[in-house]
């Protein structure tokens, strides 16, 4: 079998019909290979394998293009088990996001605090207090404290603290 765009049919796999619809709104018949949970707004990913044809040096032959869609694109076949598809479900919720800001006290004045981004030129390898997006907006509320202008620190971080004004 011939394909381009996905991956290989696992060993031992069933593949099940279902039905794809195309962006015209036309339906296709299609084969299943597999399901993967995924992060994300469309919780659920399929690998199809859509009926083509492919000029080869012997003339014309038929094959299969292989993709992933959501399930937006997909509508079960009445009567057909999808349960022998391979399916992976994610194994734990992904980890909550890394904190994106550092606050380092002010190297020119005692008591005034620098806000950084993570990967500010300023920090890399020298540390802080690592802070969520509030926290490090919160910080930025205090008296002594500024957002760094060498990274994206200010360029984020004051319009945010802007936006907030009037709302106290």
């Amino acid at each position: 079998m011939r394909g381009t765009g996905g991956d290989p049919q696992p060993t031992g796999a069933v593949p099940a019909a279902i039905t794809l619809t195309l962006p015209d709104g036309q339906t296709v018949r299609v084969r299943l290979h597999k399901r993967q949970e995924v992060p994300g707004r469309f919780p659920w990913r399929y690998l199809i394998g859509v009926p083509a044809w492919v000029a080869t040096p012997d003339g014309v032959e038929a094959a299969e293009y292989t993709v992933w869609v959501t399930d937006q694109q997909l509508t079960p076949i009445e009567d057909v088990a999808l349960d022998a598809v391979p399916t992976r479900r994610l194994s734990k919720r992904p980890p909550p996001p890394a904190p994106g800001w550092l606050v380092r006290p002010a190297p020119e004045r005692r008591g005034r605090t620098i806000v950084h981004d993570a990967a500010c030129r300023h920090v890399i390898d020298k540390g802080g207090k690592e802070l969520g997006t509030m926290e490090a907006l919160d910080t930025l509320m205090r008296p002594g404290a500024r957002a760094c202008y060498d990274c994206d620190a200010a360029t984020v971080l004051i319009p945010a603290l802007e936006l907030g004004e009037g709302y106290a």
